[in-house]
């Protein structure tokens, strides 16, 4: 597990998080690649992707539920995900897009219409 420094929104202070790396698959059709990263119980209000400096980072934070009445035993603990990848510079960064669903995030990454092979006709 990684750990990096993060500042709280609550309070601003900086406190030491874990991120385990999810599990990941990656797809290629002709017009994009499909990444598909494992994070079991992280929500959409827990989900952050962003691009930067050529990378793209998926962030994800899995919460407990609270459920009323005392608890008796709990292996269900609050989890940390993050993985980052290099971009290639097939892809259109500004048309990624990124889906969650069943605790799957889907990450959807066209290549760029210069990066596609084309086929060029012969004359003659």
């Amino acid at each position: 597990m990684n750990q990096n420094p993060v500042a709280t929104r609550e309070t601003g202070e900086t406190r030491r998080v874990q991120y385990g790396q999810p599990r990941a698959s990656i797809d290629e059709a002709s017009n994009e690649y499909l990444l598909e990263l494992e994070m079991p119980g992280v929500t959409k209000e827990g989900l952050t992707v962003h691009v930067e400096n050529n990378e793209l980072v998926v962030v994800g934070e899995r919460s407990p539920h609270d459920l009323p009445g005392e608890v008796i035993h709990r292996e269900i603990r609050p989890q940390s995900y993050k993985r980052v990848f290099e971009l290639d510079p097939a892809i259109d960064s500004s048309k990624i897009s990124a889906r969650l669903e069943h605790g799957v995030v889907r990450i959807a990454l066209p290549k760029a219409a210069e990066g596609r092979p084309r086929r060029i006709e012969v004359t003659g």
